[in-house]
């Protein structure tokens, strides 16, 4: 059958291992020429799909070119890693960080003499007090989870930028419908594209791009030679995602304002942590940073009642937040961040977080918002 006639609107999934070379001339052409001359060799170094991938994020963000793709949100922080540190560096985190991005970094990158410390976040942008000589690599979320700290990503990549120290900023919770890193001068974004990139709870994946071609093209070099590469399924179904990025991150940002802002005023809650309201002390920051005047689709609440046990009856009684220990996907659920995204922080350091046992965790949905309202009414009922 002649397919060179086909032309498919959506590229499809180049479900293969391998490409075939015609000779020996074309194999050295695809080894010496820059960006391979747009041939492909072996997916673990590239696939059309997740070229397709790094590329379209790359655009997005604002990216100069070239990145990785990675079989895992955490896969992409460890390339990220590994691009910019080796043994006997140091990186340095604010204390309100994902504790995924915690165990990798505390108990697996100390092995590898890669050393980390934390501090919090309102005083990390004092880089002088903190930062060491051998300090290669700073680390930040545009809004910290569990409680959605807002992070001045300008005046943290100022002062980046003043000690020659590159920026990291993980945007999974914004995506670059809220907000893009490079433009205040970070060095990479990397996304979990498990969360809202992918957006449907059906794929495992890592995106980090890279503001110089130099640095994007370490990201690819490293993901390839460790085996990070994400599979072309996953790549297609993550490009496929992305093509309504920015209706999903319009509706799940008004929809969790409007959730916010009802939990606020119910008697069974005693806090909610959401940059969209007033009352959040990141608001100003939040508004002014933020694009298209969204705040995302993620909140915490802490219940009256700071018990598991109240947490437990919640969870139970909710009928469209089911438990579930990810999030950004297009229907909601509730996570518990003590038993969940830090389980594996200490408990000291989780207590000084305010991670407490009536936390909860929502990530608020696309559905209708009357009949969210009215299942967490339900569910709240001492």
């Amino acid at each position: 059958m002649d397919i060179t006639n086909i032309h498919p609107k959506v590229t499809p999934i180049y479900q293969t291992s391998v490409f075939k070379f015609a000779s020996l001339a074309e194999l050295e052409e695809y080894y010496t020429t820059p960006d391979r001359g747009g041939r492909f060799g072996y997916s673990r170094s590239e696939n059309p799909n997740t070229t397709e991938l790094v590329a379209e994020v790359a655009r997005l963000e604002g990216a100069a070119s070239g990145g990785v793709a990675t079989g895992s949100g955490l896969g992409g922080l460890l390339a990220a890693v590994l691009a910019t540190c080796k043994a006997g560096d140091h990186v340095l985190c604010p204390e309100e960080l994902y504790g995924g991005s915690v165990v990798l970094l505390s108990h697996e990158m100390t092995r590898l003499g890669i050393e980390t410390s934390y501090v919090p976040l309102a005083e990390l942008y004092d880089l002088e007090r903190w930062i060491k000589p051998n300090t290669r690599l700073v680390l930040a979320e545009v809004l910290s989870n569990p409680l959605l700290t807002v992070l001045d990503g300008p005046r943290l990549a100022s002062a980046c930028q003043a000690h020659g120290i590159k920026l990291l900023i993980d945007s999974s919770f914004t995506t670059p419908m809220l907000s893009k890193p490079l433009s205040w001068g970070a060095d990479m974004v990397w996304h979990s594209a498990t969360k809202y990139l992918g957006g449907h709870s059906d794929v495992m994946a890592g995106v980090v791009v890279a503001a110089t071609p130099s640095l994007g093209r370490r990201l690819h070099a490293v993901g390839t030679n460790i085996g990070t590469t994400l599979a072309p399924m996953e790549a297609w179904l993550t490009v496929r995602g992305l093509k309504t990025l920015r209706l999903r991150m319009r509706q799940h940002s008004e929809n969790a304002l409007a959730v916010a802002q009802f939990l606020a005023k119910h008697p069974a809650v005693a806090q909610v942590y959401y940059p969209g309201l007033t009352s959040h002390g990141g608001h100003e920051l939040a508004r002014e940073q933020l694009l298209n005047g969204w705040f995302g689709g993620m909140l915490s609440f802490r219940l009256q009642d700071d018990s598991a046990e109240a947490a437990d009856r919640f969870i139970q009684r909710t009928r469209l937040f089911p438990f579930a220990p990810s999030l950004a996907g297009v229907a909601s659920s509730v996570s518990y961040p003590l038993g969940t995204s830090h389980r594996g922080v200490p408990d000291e350091r989780r207590q000084a977080l305010g991670i407490t046992p009536g936390l909860l965790r929502l990530s608020v949905g696309v559905e209708e918002v009357e009949e969210l309202l009215e299942d967490l009414g339900q569910a709240l009922v001492n």
